[in-house]
């Protein structure tokens, strides 16, 4: 089934969270400039910031909080680890398993061992990079954010000066593969689970995009940019850690989908991209969501609610990737496993209190559905979405996802 162009009044609605109900799943124009993100929708956002009492104007106000604080910072380098990986060299990005822990019952205190849910404070330090990567990520689209909303190219500036620190400088860049990614002290030196690390790479892709018209970004360097993920594109569906990775069949394997198809989207690869969106529907939604919308896998964790709004950000983003080629994501059914139930099932949940949901979670965080709710509001419109929406959006008015439709944010 291919989409409908909802017409402008819902489109206009949708944009001003007045939210409407429609039947027709999202569509996009063959000719919108971003990746991820929603470019007509962000045009209206920024239209509606210069109105007296926006809707947006608490989340913008928190956008621009980030961004002057991102100008004070240094910029990011895989070299600033303390800690080397096996091979011996810095510019391989090297991050630790975050669940697992020294070993009690050996004097070495190893090998580690997995206690699930659980964060080992040792796995999100400077000595690795995986803190350092959230950092870059989030100060970069903080930066381009604020540049694209406010207009003001310091922030596009400073955002230039992290990308090329991060992936051309050759004294600093990162090597595009995640061969030491996730390693367990006395079990093994990187592991292909890893990967799901550098899904932040998507947003970093995302700001790229949208800072290209700043004037910021030289040609010679964007070019550059797309070199680098079509190289890092390259290990991910030819390494042994990319193989392993890409048979995962639960959040790992969504979001190895998500990085494929973003990354050969950003390098123009769209016949990647299309065969990665079909064996998205048929090896996740089909195999992952069960006939009650239900994320199996994702149940059984001690973080069950967490990692169902985070599974969903991947769907969500295999959703816009849908739009950009013309494949149906959002519509997509087969045997009573679809897209749209996996929503349906998070949505009964969002916005209630913990006692409502029948999982196991150690850290219930009710704000992480925001994002998943706003994007089916978005891609359905229809009213169980959207009304689930205006709640969220009013209780949760400073979340980064109201900025950035077409997106999602779940950490």
């Amino acid at each position: 089934m291919k989409y409908k162009i909802i017409s402008m009044t819902v489109f206009s609605m949708l944009c001003s969270h007045s939210f409407a109900a429609s039947n027709a799943p999202r569509a996009v124009e063959k000719s919108d400039a971003c990746l991820t993100y929603d470019c007509a929708m962000m045009e209206n956002i920024k239209y509606k910031l210069k109105q007296s009492g926006s809707e947006y104007a608490a989340s913008y106000t928190e956008l621009l909080k980030k961004a002057n604080a991102a100008l004070g910072h240094k910029v990011y380098s895989v070299t600033d680890k303390t800690l080397v990986p096996a091979s011996g060299d810095k510019h391989d990005y090297y991050s630790f398993g975050p669940y697992w822990w020294p070993n009690p019952a050996t004097v070495s205190k190893l090998p580690y061992i997995r206690k699930d849910g659980e964060i080992n404070p040792e796995a999100k330090t400077e000595a690795t990079d995986s803190k350092r990567l959230v950092k870059f990520t989030d100060d970069v689209r903080a930066l381009s954010l604020a540049w694209f909303y406010s207009g003001e190219v310091k922030y596009a500036n400073k955002a230039q000066q992290m990308l090329h620190t991060w992936f051309l400088n050759k004294s600093t860049r990162m090597n595009p593969n995640l061969n030491y990614a996730q390693a367990i002290p006395g079990v093994v030196n990187g592991r292909g689970i890893g990967i799901i690390d550098t899904r932040a790479l998507i947003d970093v892709a995302d700001s790229i995009v949208l800072l290209k018209a700043s004037g910021s970004i030289p040609v010679a360097d964007y070019k550059a940019y797309q070199q680098w993920y079509s190289e890092y594109l390259k290990w991910l569906l030819t390494s042994k850690n990319g193989i392993e990775e890409s048979n995962w069949h639960n959040n790992h394997g969504a979001w190895f989908d998500a990085q494929v198809t973003a990354f050969s989207l950003f390098t123009g690869d769209l016949a990647q991209a299309e065969e990665q969106v079909k064996i998205f529907t048929l090896r996740r939604v089909a195999g992952q969501v069960n006939n009650k919308g239900e994320l199996s896998a994702e149940l059984e964790r001690s973080r069950s609610f967490h990692y169902t709004n985070f599974t969903l950000a991947a769907y969500a983003k295999m959703g816009r990737y849908g739009e950009r080629i013309g494949e149906d994501v959002w519509g997509f059914k087969l045997d009573g496993h679809s897209t749209k139930n996996a929503f349906l099932f998070l949505n009964q949940q969002a916005g209630e209190s913990k006692d409502k949901w029948a999982y196991k979670e150690i850290r219930y965080k009710p704000q992480e559905a925001v994002g998943p709710v706003l994007s089916a509001a978005r891609a359905y419109g229809d009213s169980i979405f959207t009304e689930k929406a205006q709640k969220l959006t009013k209780e949760y008015k400073t979340d980064i996802n109201i900025l950035i439709p077409g997106s999602i944010l779940v950490r």
